[in-house]
């Protein structure tokens, strides 16, 4: 009993929204860790860590809101539900990663032209490892639970974070060899390396959602699965059944699937329902978060939008 009762309560704790909640307090305290970092330190490397936690707050913001909004039943104005809100999350994260890379940039190009001395070096480093480890493993569970429940949103923030460590290691190596060599411009050179790295995880965020948002199929494992599903079930009817025009999207956890069902035009409707949802049902049970729609034909009939579609695709005389 205890083993079950213990699932549920992680269960309880890695829904999206949690983990979300949790974000937002631990950008909170790494703010204040980091901005502390950098006070003593006057480090510009530790000032870039700093503003990217603050994108990581408003970034963790913005993705409860819209995961929010996800979780709620379609309705007349909305028929096919609100889980895209979560590619509007990814797709903001980005942008504001890009604001502060190039906040960066310009915080280590006026360093590299007046640099300053740094001080209290130790101090600085330790306030930003502690916050580092914070963000690392929430980090890991936030990514852990993405794939768990197929959170565009969450998978963003998650990744963000791991984006934060691995900056926050580079940013600490540099003003360790700042320390070990007294170059001083090595803080600001290494300011601008982290910027570029923000720059390109920012645009691998706005990317992936822009992709969601134009309803890009879905991924190549589970389209075998579906297939192989449809495959299987053809065979049952010993090739009397043919399936096609499959087309697929994902929007967050739920999966659309459309294809045609073909089969003889003097079965009965009754029949030709009791097969439509023996596949439904197969298909359910690989992936239980899918939506299907199948248009059920007779053999060797196409709909009117196939043939207005293969006019216009037709090459021109």
């Amino acid at each position: 009993m205890k083993p079950a009762l213990s699932a549920a309560a992680h269960s309880r704790w890695t829904t999206p929204e949690n983990l979300l909640r949790i974000s937002v307090v631990v950008a909170i305290a790494t703010i204040a860790l980091k901005t502390s970092a950098w006070a003593v330190s006057g480090s510009v490397g530790l000032l870039s860590d700093a503003l990217e936690s603050l994108v990581n707050l408003v970034g963790a913001l913005f993705a409860l809101g819209m995961v929010t909004i996800a979780k709620r039943p379609a309705d007349e104005g909305h028929p096919y539900g609100h889980t895209k809100a979560e590619y509007f999350s990814a797709g903001f994260e980005g942008l504001l990663i890009f604001g502060a890379a190039m906040a960066i940039v310009w915080a280590s190009v006026d360093r590299l032209l007046h640099p300053q001395p740094l001080e209290q070096l130790g101090w600085g480093i330790a306030l930003s490892m502690f916050s580092t480890a914070l963000n690392g493993g929430l980090a890991w569970v936030m990514l852990r639970a993405a794939r768990e429940h197929h959170s565009m949103a969450l998978e963003g923030d998650g990744r963000h974070l791991m984006t934060d460590v691995w900056t926050s290691v580079g940013v600490v190596g540099g003003l360790l060899l700042a320390m070990l060599t007294g170059w001083h411009w090595l803080d600001a050179v290494l300011g601008i390396a982290v910027a570029l790295h923000i720059f390109k995880e920012g645009g691998k965020l706005v990317w992936r959602s822009s992709q969601g948002l134009m309803d890009e199929s879905i991924d190549a494992e589970t389209l075998a699965k579906i297939e192989r599903c449809v495959r299987a079930f053809e065979a049952q009817t010993a090739g009397a059944v043919h399936c096609d025009k499959l087309s697929t999207r994902r929007a967050g956890a739920l999966h659309f699937i459309d294809m045609h069902l073909h089969m003889p035009g003097d079965w009965s409707l009754a029949h030709a329902t009791q097969l439509r949802m023996q596949l439904e049902a197969a298909l359910l049970q690989e992936l239980p978060q899918a939506r299907i729609s199948m248009e059920v034909l007779p053999l060797g009939v196409q709909t009117q939008t196939e043939a207005v579609q293969r006019v216009g695709d037709a090459p021109s005389p």
